[in-house]
């Protein structure tokens, strides 16, 4: 096996911590009745996941959404649904945050998320400013979603990122929470870890890398 010279990171379940049981309630708060429908933990339908696959921006999004809610959803504000969405949010613990910048010293760490326009502008901008900080001070460079226009597992987006990065899969360590992602990395030649729920990624580094 090459050398491992680069960690690839998912965000969600694996950097930050995410509760899609809010997120499902603040919907509902609002009148969508079905949200749970919609938001999985892995993955959306229908508009959420036209968001992240860079189908439709946040305003096609803002009225799609209000649809699903029928009539309830013409006095919901496009602050509402963007603060219901952001729920899903939890935070990122500092240690994580420090641990980025430490891996940084040996690796090239990069980030490979299924994300969207919503929160990536707002409450995940946010959280990586935390440690006085930008999100672009932890990373050597990042992929989402909505930009590259293809969701993980799919291998669009993983070949996308090797290109855009410039790193091979084969001295590549991809972390995802999602065991049909880590199954779709190893398929392309990448170091597939999965950071199953409790567990921290720097344990897993620890063990697997022997850092």
């Amino acid at each position: 096996m090459a050398e491992i010279k680069n960690l690839l990171f998912d965000l969600g379940g694996v950097i930050m911590d995410i509760d899609r049981a809010r997120c499902i309630r603040s919907f509902e708060r609002l009148g969508m009745k079905n949200a749970g429908e919609f938001l999985g933990d892995y993955g959306q339908k229908g508009p959420f996941e036209a968001l992240e696959a860079g189908a439709i921006g946040p305003d096609e999004f803002h009225a799609q959404v209000r649809a699903l809610m029928g009539a309830d959803g013409k006095r919901v504000s496009d602050e509402q649904i963007d603060r219901a969405f952001n729920a899903f949010l939890i935070g990122i613990p500092m240690e994580r945050l420090r641990c980025l910048l430490e891996l940084r010293k040996r690796y090239g760490v990069y980030l490979l998320s299924n994300t969207n326009a919503v929160m990536w502008h707002s409450r995940i901008a946010s959280s990586f400013r935390a440690d006085g900080r930008e999100l672009n001070d932890y990373f050597d460079g990042v992929v989402t979603s909505f930009e590259a226009r293809a969701l993980k597992p799919s291998a669009e987006i993983f070949r996308y990122a090797e290109r855009t990065l410039g790193i091979r899969a084969c001295e590549t360590a991809f972390l995802d929470d999602s065991r049909a992602n880590v199954e779709a990395a190893c398929a392309l030649g990448f170091r597939g870890l999965q950071v199953e729920p409790g567990r921290e990624f720097s344990d897993i580094l620890k063990k697997e890398l022997a850092l």
